[in-house]
């Protein structure tokens, strides 16, 4: 029994093996907590460090080198101040040629289309019975007259006896009284047979006026009468021409002072590429505005030398109402808006832009009016904008036509250079301008 190990020396053994255990599994957890710290690390530097550097080498990407733009330089000129509107083309003069007589078409004298002058003979018609009618006239004064002769000569005797009382006075005054008679109806002859004259001319259809035959309404050897509503051709003139359009009534007061200082010039336009179709000068302006629209109604006048215009053909109108006279212009690119106002970026004789605050007096799609702000022959920036800032360093390109925004936009009908609608019928080229100011970021 003294040679057993006591119960209490086992525990002892135990907790030695197991310290060691503990140890092996601390160096363990070090050694993982070492390599975590490390992936930690690893990734910050990688998300901070790179994040870091980026912004850096955006920056000096940013600084290097002067802007690209495309300017221009400020200048005087003559600026006209148009009203733009839509209008419908009407003929000055449009006739339908109806017969005036009843009868036979017995022949045509047109072809359809064809441009005639006043007088030239359309149509005729069987003159048969107006012809004779006119004999009938002709026969019936013959023998009025014959009978007016006859008792003028029985008058000059009879007046002879009474003088020396050979017959009574009474017979002398019937006989004159008969005398005047013959002459009323000799008179009344003659009026029958002018109008018989007039029935048988009308079986010749003339031109009543000079312009072009539109399609013919009946063919020869039909029956015509002078009450057919269709007639037999319609005759439209087509030079000159004339064109109507609406204004709205605020400009009526402007169109009214110019038109009485001088004659105003009107241009047709065509509505893909507004080139001027024909040029002629305002006709008339109507005495009244139309309550129910606001608008006041106009005519304008054009030669038409070349048939662009058509009766019933829509036309683009542009009416010359005035003439700014050597005032300041810019492309219209070059105007920019902030909320406090319009501005451009000036270029300086160092190559710097420098914002500079305007105030637009008028503007259309392709130059803009500057009242103040610039002075010719400053330069402003037309085109590069997106990187440029107060006192940035420019270079500047060659502004062709193809590059220049106002060449490169299509002019858009009804619309404000600005995005604003317009009106369908006003004032589009040049246009007032509203509220100026300094831009936002002309502090900077």
């Amino acid at each position: 029994m003294h040679g057993e190990l006591p119960k209490t020396a086992k525990p002892a053994k135990t907790s030695v093996t197991g310290g060691a255990v503990q140890s092996g599994s601390r160096r363990g957890r070090y050694v993982v907590y070492l390599v975590v710290l490390i992936a930690v690390a690893g990734g910050l530097y990688y998300v901070f460090g790179t994040s870091a550097q980026q912004p850096q080498r955006r920056s000096r990407f940013a600084a290097d080198g002067p802007v690209p733009v495309l300017a221009a330089a400020a200048k005087l000129a003559d600026v006209p101040v148009y009203l733009d509107a839509v209008g419908t083309t009407k003929a000055l003069n449009t006739v339908t040629v109806r017969p005036q007589v009843d009868g036979k078409l017995i022949s045509v004298a047109f072809k359809e289309g064809q441009d005639v002058e006043k007088g030239d003979v359309l149509a005729r018609i069987d003159p048969t019975t107006f012809q004779a009618t006119l004999d009938q006239a002709l026969a019936k004064k013959a023998q009025d007259e014959a009978l007016l002769n006859n008792a003028k000569n029985d008058l000059n005797r009879y007046e002879q006896l009474a003088a020396t009382n050979a017959i009574n006075k009474q017979q002398a005054d019937t006989q004159k009284s008969l005398v005047a008679q013959y002459t009323a109806q000799v008179q009344s002859d003659q009026a029958a047979i002018e109008s018989a004259q007039a029935t048988l001319a009308y079986t010749t259809v003339k031109a009543p006026i000079s312009g072009r035959t539109g399609i013919r309404q009946v063919d020869e050897g039909n029956i015509v009468h002078a009450s057919d509503s269709t007639g037999i051709v319609v005759i439209t003139q087509l030079k000159p021409i004339a064109i109507q359009f609406n204004l709205p009534q605020q400009y009526l007061s402007q169109v009214n002072n110019a038109f009485a200082r001088e004659p105003l010039k009107v241009d047709a336009l065509r509505s893909d590429n507004d080139a001027i179709i024909d040029s002629g000068h305002l006709l008339v302006v109507d005495n009244q505005v139309d309550a129910s629209t606001g608008t006041v109604k106009l005519k304008a006048e054009f030669p038409n030398a070349n048939l662009q215009l058509w009766p019933g053909q829509f036309a683009n109108i542009r009416l010359l109402i005035d003439t700014l006279k050597q005032v300041v212009v810019i492309p219209t690119g070059a105007v920019q808006r902030g909320p406090t106002g319009t501005f451009v970026y000036v270029i300086k004789d160092d190559n710097t832009a420098t914002i500079r605050p305007i105030v637009v007096q008028k503007q259309d799609e392709i130059q803009t009016v500057i009242k103040s702000g610039v002075t010719p022959p400053e330069r402003v920036v037309t085109t590069g904008f997106a990187r440029l800032t107060e006192g940035a360093k420019v270079t500047i390109g060659s502004n062709t036509p193809a590059t220049t925004p106002a060449a490169a936009a299509p002019r858009q009908r009804g619309k404000r250079p600005d995005g604003a609608a317009g009106a369908a019928n006003g004032e589009r080229r040049p246009r007032t301008q509203g509220s100026t100011g300094t831009p936002a970021n002309a502090s900077r």
